[in-house]
């Protein structure tokens, strides 16, 4: 199907059909209906909760589809609990909980403090900072069903730290094993914390239009 041609037959030319660079409402709705039209983002899942939860998984992440995912996390840990938000990748249905993820990360806060954290084996990639409040974390993932590659993470984010300062933290992470990575976990990474009632982590794909 020719897009872009809305029956214009004015032209000299006469051609059967003139290109006005317009695209017809049946052009619309037919690109539409074949995600080549939109936003770049495609909703796969959305979870948010009423009650404290030890972790977060998803499990149908639509890997052979998206080359590249994205996460949109809002998340408060449990009442008097601080912890920072922690992500582990599942390979082929099995849970990756070993020493192999490396994480680097630039920190920041609003007192003047600024650090860096690194690990070359870590048994989880931390998104978030240990916190009082609510942690606001975007992270984009790249490669999770391709088995000839690496998995990455690029990801950024701000908190409100103890005694309630701006925090902001950005980094990136990578499981440096070929596998195909079909799902993912959220969960309190340092001490194990339940992730409180009020959070939201939204799971996209990016289309490649």
């Amino acid at each position: 199907m020719s897009y872009g041609y809305i029956g214009d037959t004015s032209s000299s030319i006469k051609q059967q059909v003139k290109n006005a660079g317009v695209l017809s409402m049946s052009d619309v709705l037919d690109l539409e209906s074949k995600g080549h039209l939109g936003g770049s983002l495609e909703l796969i899942e959305e979870q948010t909760f009423s009650s404290s939860v030890a972790q977060v998984d998803f499990t149908s992440i639509q890997e052979s589809k998206y080359d590249v995912h994205f996460v949109n996390a809002k998340v408060k840990f449990g009442s008097g609990n601080s912890d920072l938000l922690g992500m582990r990748f599942f390979e082929s249905g099995v849970l990756e909980t070993a020493s192999v993820y490396q994480v680097a990360t630039q920190n920041g806060q609003s007192n003047g403090t600024f650090s860096e954290a690194r690990q070359t084996a870590f048994n989880y990639i931390f998104l978030g900072e240990t916190t009082d409040a609510f942690q606001n974390v975007y992270c984009y993932l790249y490669n999770l069903g391709n088995s000839s590659k690496f998995s990455f993470a690029t990801f950024q984010g701000i908190h409100l730290d103890s005694p309630q300062d701006a925090f902001f933290r950005f980094g990136g992470a990578v499981l440096p094993q070929a596998s195909v990575v079909d799902g993912i976990r959220f969960f309190g990474g340092a001490s194990g914390n339940n992730i409180g009632a009020d959070f939201n982590i939204k799971l996209y794909g990016v289309k490649q239009i």
